[in-house]
């Protein structure tokens, strides 16, 4: 085997980039959305590599029917599918206990949300050497294994139990916490030493590195820190990895390209006049209570109040992708959302001019791009955030130059953009109500000053520039170093193919 023969990429994320689904008793596959998502897939096409996660469903299928569905998506977008299969405890007590109870509002701080259930922790940990066998089983030397996000912190140090010695990388996609909020967390001791299984770690900004090297020096006092770049080699005793803060970002001039094209020019242009005599504020959110939907409505109620030289004059589009629809919680502020609008609705509406377009549903690309090229405003308030892609995709959409990012000081993204776009406090209904106001007065040549400042920025980082910066950081390659090849085998050579179960000696048939 030639050297680049061995340099594959190996993706770990909790979930596949399709979900299983079955409609009217029909087994298919659904395309995945979402960040990680639009990030890898264009890095891992037609280069040979795997992606393991879970298949989105928890009903018992025949192999060969996981295969047949998702063989062909393996082969159109150039990348190995490999699915982990969860029970239905599993994705209870790991997906919705641990992953979603415990760290996502932990890290999000929000720590009064957490349930801190003893039981999430024993499932979050067998799902994650679940999810290192599926590797284990699969992997080559030389690969590249790269590990997303919060659910699969622990994969690392199942993988080195294992022996498993191949480069292993780790992206947290979600802030990291300060140590005052962190050590709330019953297994803090655990998740920090599960970190320093990994060669590379690597953050969305410099404020959350330093909240991880913050924690490490209370549980470790000898931790040392060396470097004052985006890269730093941090020592705590028996341990030394490399910590970076690498923001993630989109396909930039993909992105560009996509929006200045005739069907999004066109669709773009259907909207402006739909809505004739007002401007448009778009804000486009995931169900969760960390995108600050509420308080994003509380401020644009403010501005009808204070500045009524709004009303009649300005449109909220409020698209709300449905999530987590099962759980409690989302229900509550889903209903909480619905009031709000219908207040706000009730309050100001005229005969001709409804103040908030509230649409509970996905939209497609097209009709998403259309909307953020057409909108005045794009308005991105999220009450923390890793980094918000959406912040990106407004700007790099905005084809006329016409519009302003109105985004929260809390977002990752305000650490590249925050010099040109408008920063508020999502808490502060009074400064969101006078960011609105000043976005909407501002000049034409003030907003595409800004505008092509924030441009320039995301050409030079975008997504390619992320990965190759990762890569770089933890093995010292590129991404032109995975060169192109053929579709990966199911398994390597010479493994047992888990798909066929195994027959007892002199046995056949």
């Amino acid at each position: 085997m030639t050297e680049d023969q061995g340099r594959r990429m190996v993706v770990v994320s909790n979930r596949l980039p399709v979900v299983l689904e079955e409609v009217a008793g029909q087994w298919a596959m659904k395309k995945g959305s979402g960040g990680l998502v639009t990030a890898l897939s264009p890095i891992l096409r037609d280069r040979g590599g795997l992606w393991v996660g879970w298949s989105g469903t928890t009903k018992p299928l025949p192999i060969e029917k996981i295969k047949s569905i998702l063989g062909p998506f393996s082969r159109e977008s150039g990348f190995r599918l490999l699915p982990v299969f969860l029970s239905e405890e599993e994705m209870n007590l790991f997906y919705y206990g641990f992953s979603n109870e415990v760290i996502w509002p932990l890290f999000h701080d929000l720590q009064t949300r957490c349930n801190f259930d003893p039981g999430y922790w024993d499932t979050y940990m067998a799902v994650n050497l679940k999810f290192a066998r599926t590797v284990m089983k699969h992997h080559e030397p030389g690969d590249f294994v790269w590990v997303h996000d919060y659910h699969l912190i622990p994969l690392a140090g199942f993988l080195n139990q294992s022996g498993f010695h191949a480069a292993c990388s780790f992206f947290l996609h979600i802030p990291f916490p300060s140590p005052d909020i962190f050590f709330k967390l019953p297994w803090r001791a655990e998740l920090l030493h599960a970190l320093l299984h990994y060669k590379f770690v690597g953050f969305q900004t410099v404020r959350d590195r330093r909240n991880f090297t913050d924690c490490l020096r209370v549980f470790f006092p000898e931790t040392r820190v060396e470097g004052r770049g985006p890269i730093v080699r941090i020592s705590t005793g028996k341990s030394e990895i490399l910590a970076g803060a690498l923001p993630i970002s989109v396909d930039s001039a993909d992105f560009i390209r996509f929006s200045r094209s005739k069907e999004v020019e066109e669709r773009a242009r259907a909207i402006r006049d739909a809505y004739r005599g007002t401007r448009i504020l778009f804000g486009v959110d995931r169900l969760d209570y960390t995108k600050g939907i509420p308080e994003k409505l509380k401020g644009f109620r403010h501005a009808l109040k204070v500045f009524p030289e709004l009303r009649g004059s300005v449109t909220l589009i409020q698209l709300l992708i449905p999530s987590r629809e099962t759980v409690p919680a989302y229900r509550t502020l889903k209903d909480e959302i619905d009031r709000l609008v219908g207040e706000i609705n009730g309050e100001f509406t005229t005969g001709d001019w409804v103040p908030v377009v509230y649409r509970y549903q996905s939209m497609e690309r097209a009709e998403l791009v259309a909307h953020y090229r057409a909108a005045d405003v794009g308005f991105v308030t999220p009450l923390k955030d890793g980094m918000n892609l959406v912040a990106k995709e407004y700007v790099l959409s905005q084809a006329d130059n016409r519009g302003v990012l109105v985004l929260s000081e809390f977002a990752g993204a305000a650490a590249q953009l925050g010099e040109s776009c408008l920063l508020v406090n999502p808490y502060n209904v009074k400064q969101i109500a006078s960011t609105l106001a000043r976005a909407l007065s501002m000049g034409e040549g003030e907003k595409k000053r800004r505008l092509e400042n924030m441009r320039r920025t995301l050409r030079r980082h975008d997504v390619f520039w992320w990965v190759d910066n990762f890569l770089r950081a933890s093995t010292g390659r590129e991404l032109k170093d995975f060169p192109e090849k053929d579709l990966a085998p199911i398994l390597p050579p010479r493994r047992t193919d888990p798909f066929v179960k195994p027959t007892s000696p002199g046995r056949t048939g």
